[in-house]
């Protein structure tokens, strides 16, 4: 005789065909994803020690981005392919928010340019480095990440930019970076550099045209300061 499920494992599949999606809460989506559970947690009970410890790495769901495999796997009835799904889940989400954001990405527009590539610097633990090279209409010509930093600091050559402006016929130059703080606004640093670059494409006539940096749900355009 087959047994029968337990209720808790059925219902937030019968709660999503009842009211819906948009009726299940974050462990019961979670649940749905991860499907069984094991003789001491339900789906439910797994997915809300996911939350919490999503919760640990930064507020609300966001903090899913920050998880590990192995931390995933940390937690007992989650193995290696549930930790697999659940971190392809968050990488399918930030591809679907940037999709989104590429429909209105214009790189005379700060904020649009900050909204495409916030999904994929904001969540990274160590600051980013990305080069823009762009032609006389402001269209993409290249994209290279320049430094993978430590948590506190980048380091950045003006040669190096140039370098590969000049191989990609740029007209204009834009540099981006993600602050892991979560806070944007410029460090003395970021001025510094900022200010030797610009001096560089006044030279070589391949003007930065913005410095736009990265923080959580916040961001910071050098253009937009008067900076630039």
């Amino acid at each position: 005789m087959i047994e029968k499920k337990r209720s808790y494992e059925n219902g937030p599949y019968d709660k999503f065909l009842s009211d819906g999606p948009a009726s299940l809460s974050k462990a019961e989506l979670l649940a749905i994803i991860l499907r069984t559970g094991t003789k001491e947690y339900s789906t439910v009970e797994l997915g809300e020690q996911i939350l919490n410890l999503a919760g640990d790495k930064s507020s609300g769901l966001n903090g899913l981005h920050h998880i590990t495999l192995d931390e995933l796997m940390g937690i007992k009835g989650i193995g290696r392919i549930k930790a697999i799904k659940i971190l392809c889940l968050t990488e399918f989400a930030m591809r679907m928010a940037k999709e989104c954001a590429a429909k209105r990405l214009s790189f005379d527009s700060p904020e649009t340019v900050a909204d495409y590539y916030k999904e994929s610097l904001r969540h990274s633990e160590r600051e980013t480095v990305l080069l823009l090279l762009l032609d006389n209409r402001l269209h993409l010509l290249e994209e290279y990440t320049l430094s993978v930093g430590t948590i506190n600091a980048s380091l950045l050559s003006p040669r190096e930019v140039f370098v590969k402006a000049v191989k990609e016929k740029a007209v204009y130059v834009m540099l981006l970076h993600n602050h892991p703080s979560g806070e944007a606004r410029p460090s003395g640093n970021d001025m510094k550099i900022t200010g030797q670059i610009k001096a560089a494409g006044e030279l070589l006539d391949i003007p930065l045209i913005d410095h736009i940096i990265i923080g959580d749900n916040n961001f910071y355009s050098f253009k937009e300061n008067g900076l630039l």
